[in-house]
Formats: C-alpha cells, sequence, structure tokens
C-alpha cells in the first residue's frame, strides 16, 4: 500500500508541474486579456521584451526578426501535415498583401517538418518567407507547444507579443488585429 501511495503522490505532483507548465504561455494569460474565442491580446504597456527569433530559412539564407524592428511582423507557425495549416494560408497570404502597405510583415516558421515537404507546402500558397525548425524550438521558445500549431503571434513595431492566436486564423479575423496594432502609436523613450 505504501508504494502505491508513492506512485499516486508522485503522478500528482507530476500532473500538477505538467499543468502549471501547460498554462504559464510566459505569463501573458495572466497579465493581459484573453477573448471569448481564446486569442490573447497585450496592451502595450503589458507586453515583454522582445523575444529572439532567427534562423535558417526553408529555402536557404538566414533571417533575424530583429531586423524587422519599425515593422509589424505576422509570425505564423505551420507544417505541411496540418490540415488547418493549409486552410488558413490563403486567409494568411490575403492579410499580408492587404497590411503590407502598413509596414506589416509576415513570417513563417515551419515545425517538425521535411525540408522538401515544407517548400511544397509553400509553393503557390505564400509569398512571404518562412523560418524552417524542424525540432520546433522557436516554437517553444515562444510558448507555442507543437500541438498548437497554427498558431499566429502578432509582435508590434518594438518586437514584443501584442497577439497571440493558438488556432487558424481567418482573414476577416486577423486582419483587423493587426491593422489595429499597426495604427499603434509608438512608445515615448
Amino acid at each position: 500500500m505504501t508504494a502505491r501511495r508513492w506512485t499516486a503522490g508522485l503522478l500528482a505532483a507530476v500532473a500538477t508541474v505538467a499543468l502549471v507548465g501547460c498554462t504559464s504561455s510566459k505569463g501573458q494569460e495572466k497579465t493581459c486579456s484573453t477573448t471569448s474565442d481564446g486569442i490573447i491580446e497585450c496592451a502595450p504597456d503589458q507586453r515583454s521584451a522582445p523575444p529572439k527569433l532567427a534562423g535558417e530559412l526553408l529555402t536557404g539564407g538566414t533571417y533575424d526578426v530583429s531586423a524587422a524592428r519599425g515593422q509589424v511582423v505576422v509570425v505564423n507557425f505551420w507544417g505541411s501535415w496540418c490540415a488547418p495549416c493549409r486552410a488558413e494560408a490563403d486567409d494568411l497570404e490575403a492579410t499580408y498583401q492587404a497590411t503590407k502597405g502598413f509596414g506589416v510583415s509576415f513570417l513563417g516558421i515551419n515545425v517538425q517538418d521535411q525540408r522538401d515537404k515544407a517548400k511544397a507546402f509553400e509553393e503557390g500558397r505564400v509569398t512571404y518567407p518562412s523560418l524552417f525548425d524542424p525540432s520546433s524550438r522557436l516554437a517553444l521558445d515562444l510558448d507555442i507547444p507543437p500541438n498548437t500549431v497554427p498558431a499566429t503571434v502578432v509582435l508590434d513595431r518594438e518586437g514584443r507579443v501584442a497577439v497571440v492566436i493558438r488556432a487558424a486564423v481567418k482573414q476577416e479575423g486577423l486582419q483587423p488585429i493587426v491593422e489595429r496594432v499597426a495604427a499603434e502609436k509608438p512608445a515615448p523613450n
């Protein structure tokens, strides 16, 4: 009986730690507002330091999101194996085309994939670049677990996380969010 209680206690402790880890979201659910459809939005004074997002592009070369400071950057995590990612690709591209004139850029981050499959997925779907992240390291650094793909993160002009969407997006939902972040006034120095 003692071993059974010890095992049950250990399992309870592990479950508690796992739940805390799954809900942490770098604390953003606690300090930011969450809409009824699960979109996390952070007011400018609630945003934390810019995340580090850099790596190898799917098509070769490198990219560092810090070079895009001054622009709003929409970061979409996707995989060629992900049916909702296929469904949202046209909406992402349409939102990119509609907002790039407002100083908005888009960046895809391909996770848990093979390069050839990822390149084939992108061809004819999107025109913005994607980082190749087969280990999902960048996703995990932004607290996007691989099982929540697709996910979209909107970075403000200072590179800080303004919005997190852990679901497939549609243009009619994403574009107003992107335009709202793009219209924000810069923080005073």
